[in-house]
């Protein structure tokens, strides 16, 4: 397939997208790199380091239509359990990302934002994600999100504890807490509730992934692997949710009218 060919694709694949549908918030579980790894016969790291770039993509695809808000799920609390050296390798590929994207990604006008258990990071990993949060709270052209050490169980969990801390200091009457009230309290707070889920590598689940947040997402899943995730893959995910009718609750007759 030549260059020229590719490209046509490519532009077929935008032009049936509609600018005025976009999702203001998209949110991607990155999964296969261990297994994108293991068909090459090489170390799961060398998976993630591949998948590092396909975050790069989709950071390009959400400023190129506009999507204000794209979150990663970079890792899980339940990934504290793989192998020692995976770990490790995970947490060193996280700071020399950061070193190598973010002067590319300030200038851009991205904000980075993390949510998770930080506490539980290596301490120059935190160091380097803190600073880089500090350096870019100005920027308003797209807020990437970055799940670390993250478990949507974990979150509201915390957001309870939060509540009940406040009812015993006499902030709140138990009475008075309502749905805004809670979410004040999770660790998307200020951060709209994502359009559209995607997932790839073929897994048919959310896997303790903004579990109150995703109430009312639209799901995309592709057996495409994470290293392999392309522009047109997310393209394609677009479409898919433009062409799917929202109707938290309401019947398409309400929709409709």
């Amino acid at each position: 397939m030549d260059v020229l060919h590719i490209i046509n694709i490519k532009m077929s694949i935008e032009n049936k997208i509609d600018k005025g549908k976009i999702p203001k918030h998209v949110a991607i579980i990155m999964d296969g790199n261990g297994r994108w790894a293991k068909s090459r016969g090489k170390m799961r790291l060398a998976g993630h380091q591949e998948g590092a770039k396909s975050v790069k993509k989709a950071l390009e695809v959400c400023g190129e239509l506009g999507i204000k808000y794209l979150t990663v799920y970079a890792f899980s609390t339940e990934n504290w359990n793989r192998p020692q050296a995976e770990v490790s390798g995970l947490m060193s590929l996280l700071v020399s990302s950061i070193d190598k994207e973010f002067d590319e990604m300030n200038k851009l006008g991205i904000k980075i934002h993390v949510i998770g258990e930080l506490d539980k990071l290596p301490e120059n990993a935190k160091k380097k994600l803190l600073l880089a949060i500090e350096k870019t709270k100005n920027n308003d052209k797209l807020t990437f999100i970055v799940a670390l050490s993250y478990s949507g169980r974990w979150d509201i969990l915390n957001a309870v504890k939060s509540v009940v801390k406040d009812v015993e200091n006499n902030k709140i009457d138990a009475k008075d807490i309502d749905y805004n009230y809670f979410e004040a309290h999770l660790a998307t707070v200020g951060i709209p509730d994502p359009e559209l889920l995607i997932r790839t590598s073929g897994e048919e689940r959310i896997s303790n992934f903004l579990l109150y947040q995703l109430a009312y997402s639209e799901l995309f899943f592709t057996d495409v692997l994470w290293p392999d995730f392309s522009k047109e893959v997310f393209y394609q995910a677009i479409i898919d949710y433009q062409n799917r009718e929202r109707r938290f609750g309401k019947t398409s007759e309400q929709i409709t009218n």
